[in-house]
């Protein structure tokens, strides 16, 4: 019995010891960070902090680069006032309204829960890249964006289009990228991109590994700067679409959509009423059903009304009107009439019973 806890014991710990290692292993592949922009709670959640901020900051003087928060796809709207709702396209009519144009989107979000390219107008091209929150860009994520950056300006140095750079905020990693590639790429003296950046955007960048690393920190090298190797895709929206239904309506979140309802549930059918529930129905008309035409040469059959109760069977066939009140005969019986005899005379219908038991009267 010792000998069998003994080994039971062993391998328990054992397999303890392995589930430890492989929480441990999968503790080191995952990034920290990837929390900030994936929050365990429903999926079209608005994410933490977002209407803290502005939704679009100003063109930086000298550049082509402009930043702003996430925008987020039509699903989200149901959660936020309508205020407060940007999407793709709001994006687009904010800067058409400034005079100035958008090219492309680089993506710099650590998920794709957002927007996806088929939120996208299609004027606009749309860049991913995959990168870390709370800490500080590794060299391989600097050269992707600068590679896409360059690639960008070559290919539009006909035009004015500009770069719009966004992480969940619009500050913190869309300020370090977007200085670093002034510092490396532009020679700009580092507090000077900080300044224009923090002015440019409204919001200062708030993590201090970001700012350190932007003031002290090594230059990156542009080295493979000039080939592009990741290629942007294009929008396929045409308009922006609704790809999930709205929420149950809850009285916390709704005020400013129930006092649109109460200003418009009394208006007119006749004016523009948003709510759709109350218009008034079509007009039909009753039609009878139909009785299907019987073929020719056979006699229709309709329900007929008798002592037995409704069965169906044939309508007599109606008399000539010179005959009108004379006694109905039937034609199909013999010209001498029945054979058989007159009722009484019949032979009872239980004869054919026997026996002790027959119920036959005498």
């Amino acid at each position: 019995m010792n000998y069998v806890r003994g080994v039971c014991g062993t391998r328990l710990l054992s397999v303890t010891w392995k589930w430890e290692s492989y929480r441990e292993c999968m503790a080191l592949q995952r990034p920290s960070s990837c929390c900030e922009d994936m929050p365990a709670k429903k999926k079209n959640t608005v994410p933490d902090r977002w209407t803290d901020y502005t939704t679009v900051g100003k063109r930086i003087p000298g550049t082509r680069f402009i930043a702003f928060k996430v925008p987020l796809k039509q699903s989200f709207r149901y959660h936020l006032a309508q205020s407060e709702a940007f999407g793709p396209f709001d994006l687009v009519h904010l800067l058409e309204k400034e005079g100035q144009e958008l090219g492309l989107i680089i993506d710099l979000t650590f998920t794709t829960r957002y927007y996806k390219v088929e939120d996208l107008p299609n004027t606009l091209y749309h860049l991913k890249i995959f990168t870390a929150g709370h800490e500080v860009p590794n060299d391989a994520t600097i050269l992707k964006f600068k590679k896409a950056v360059r690639h960008f300006l070559r290919d539009n140095e006909n035009n004015d289009k500009l770069i719009g750079v966004h992480c969940t905020h619009g500050l913190n990693r869309t300020g370090y990228l977007i200085c670093r590639y002034l510092i490396d790429v532009d020679g700009m003296n580092p507090q000077k991109a900080i300044n224009l950046f923090n002015e440019s955007r409204g919001h200062s960048i708030e993590r201090q590994n970001y700012l350190d690393d932007l003031r002290t920190g090594p230059i990156r090298s542009n080295e493979g700067m000039e080939e592009p190797d990741q290629k942007p895709a294009q929008g396929l929206a045409n308009e922006p679409r609704d790809d999930a239904p709205p929420p149950p309506h809850h009285h916390h979140h709704h005020h400013h959509q129930r006092e649109q309802h109460n200003q418009n549930q009394f208006l007119p059918f006749h004016q523009n009423n948003s709510m759709t529930w109350f218009r008034p129905p079509e007009h039909q008309l009753f039609r009878p059903p139909l009785i299907p035409h019987p073929p020719q040469g056979v006699r229709p059959c309709f329900p007929n009304q008798s002592f037995s109760g409704f069965h169906f069977g044939h309508y007599r066939p109606p008399l000539p009107s010179y005959r009108f009140g004379e006694t109905y005969h039937n034609p199909h019986e013999p010209p001498g009439g029945s054979t058989r005899p007159p009722g009484p005379h019949r032979k009872p219908r239980h004869r054919h019973r026997n026996g002790p038991f027959d119920r036959t009267p005498h």
